[in-house]
Parts: C-alpha cells; sequence; structure tokens
C-alpha cells in the first residue's frame, strides 16, 4: 500500500469537478416540460396539497433536479474512488459487468461495486448487485483456482449497520 498525498486528491478534484458541473447543465439545457412529467407521478403531488401549476412545475423540476444531480455526482464520487485506489493499491477501473473497481492487496483480489452511501438500492439491485458479483467471481476463477478473492460494496460516504 503506497500513502496518498492530499494534494493528489486536491489536485483531482480541482480538475474535474468542473465536469460535474458541466454535465448538469448540459442536462439542464436540454430538458422540457414532457420529459420531465413522463418520470413524475402526478397524484403524489396531489397528495402533498400541491394545486397551482406553479408550485406542480417548481415540484417536478426540483425533484428531477435534485435526482440529476445525484445521479452525475455518482458517476464523479466512482471516478474518484478509482483514481485513489489507483494511487493506494494500483486499482483499475474493471472490466467486468456490474464491478467498478478491482485491485490487488496482501494476496487477495477485491471486486468493488462503488455506490455513493449505503441506502442506494432497493431489494432488487441489491440482489443484481450480489449476481454481478458472483458471476465476477466465477470469471476470475476460470483461470485462477485459487485466487483469493472479496466482493465488496463499497460506500463513498455514511454508515451501513449491517455487520
Amino acid at each position: 500500500m503506497k500513502n496518498l498525498l492530499i494534494n493528489d486528491a486536491k489536485k483531482y478534484v480541482e480538475s474535474t469537478i468542473d465536469v460535474f458541473h458541466e454535465k448538469k447543465i448540459k442536462r439542464l439545457k436540454s430538458l422540457t416540460l414532457a420529459q420531465i412529467l413522463k418520470r413524475k407521478n402526478p397524484y403524489l403531488f396531489r397528495a402533498k396539497n400541491i394545486l397551482t401549476p406553479h408550485d406542480f412545475i417548481k415540484g417536478v423540476l426540483d425533484a428531477h433536479i435534485s435526482s440529476n444531480e445525484e445521479t452525475i455526482f455518482g458517476g464523479w464520487l466512482e471516478e474518484f474512488a478509482i483514481f485513489i485506489c489507483a494511487k493506494v493499491y494500483n486499482g483499475r477501473k474493471s472490466t467486468t459487468k456490474g464491478i467498478d473497481l478491482e485491485f490487488d492487496s496482501e494476496n487477495i483480489r477485491y471486486i468493488v461495486s462503488i455506490k455513493s452511501g449505503p441506502n442506494w438500492g432497493n431489494s432488487g439491485q441489491i440482489a443484481d448487485m450480489k449476481k454481478n458479483f458472483q458471476t465476477a467471481i466465477k470469471t476470475l476463477r476460470t483461470n485462477h483456482k485459487k485466487l483469493n478473492i472479496i466482493a465488496v460494496n463499497g460506500c463513498c460516504y455514511g454508515k451501513d449497520c449491517h455487520l
């Protein structure tokens, strides 16, 4: 394991955070009301007692922007995690479906699915992640029968209460 220099991380953030903002602006410029309305449940807004067109449009637009920002920022966090792992463990972006990052440490191959935080998915998405891990382990062991592999749900922030 190598030490990560904080200046390396700082330079990475400074040189790439603009991409987050550029993607956000690009998506906003191409956004139409029809696109937003397709994805939002109008009954939810009625249940929230939103009655005026202004409040409805503001509500659906705010919800869309927030969701979009989380998606874009999650992608940026994934790239940042891969950058840090590359510096510390010679980690690399995985080419395996559903696996974001791979690295080796102390004779163990770690395969990681990077998530923004601990509450990232529903039971179906978690099941898909587990299936992706099983498939990746099977594939990796095809050529390396004795390879010790640990699958990791790598959250970039927060705490998970599961032990």
